[in-house]
């Protein structure tokens, strides 16, 4: 078992079947250390956009759902830290959070696209040893994130999947099941 870092994957395994929010997610991990673990879900779109939440734009950058914690909080990841002050470096370019009113004049004034930068409703969050317990129980596979900051701009509708073909194996078997086996 890898060990989760700042920056790698969490893959949930086929197991976690019936919930809602981290059925066959791809979680990229924001923060991990001693007293707990943050992360953004990227690969579950939700049916709004920005504009749809935020006054002042007319973007249609889809917002996910970045997890069951503060779903009524908006957070951001993105890979121009040189136009967003106050970013924090998750790891390999990819940056957390900035000043909230300079990101909505970069995009109002197109010098940032959603290939730069993804929103999340919401964020998923691991008390101290919750998350190592949730390892060691095989709720969760870590994977490096070999796309770097490129993962911001990764396609979201066969993530889960391509990680399965990935792993190979057992794995395999589960990239091609329906999301709820008793559909079968």
């Amino acid at each position: 078992m890898n060990k989760p870092e700042k920056g790698s994957l969490l893959i949930a395994e086929p197991s976690i079947i019936g919930d809602i929010s981290f059925n066959r997610a791809v979680i990229l991990l924001a923060d991990h250390n001693a007293l707990g673990s943050v992360g953004f879900i990227l690969n579950k779109p939700l049916e709004y956009n920005l504009k749809d939440l935020i006054e002042g734009t007319d973007s249609d950058f889809t917002v996910y759902n970045g997890g069951p914690v503060e779903q009524d909080n908006l957070y951001f990841i993105h890979k121009s830290p040189e136009l967003i002050p106050d970013s924090i470096e998750i790891s390999n370019g990819i940056f957390w959070g900035g000043d909230f009113n300079v990101v909505l004049d970069l995009i109002n004034s197109n010098k940032i696209t959603k290939n730069d930068i993804r929103f999340f409703l919401g964020y998923s969050g691991w008390a101290e040893q919750q998350l190592h317990n949730e390892l060691e129980s095989n709720a969760w596979l870590v994977s490096e994130n070999i796309y770097n900051n490129e993962i911001i701009s990764k396609s979201c509708n066969s993530f889960w999947r391509e990680k399965m073909l990935e792993l190979g194996g057992e794995y395999k078997i589960w990239s091609n099941a329906p999301e709820n086996p008793s559909y079968n």
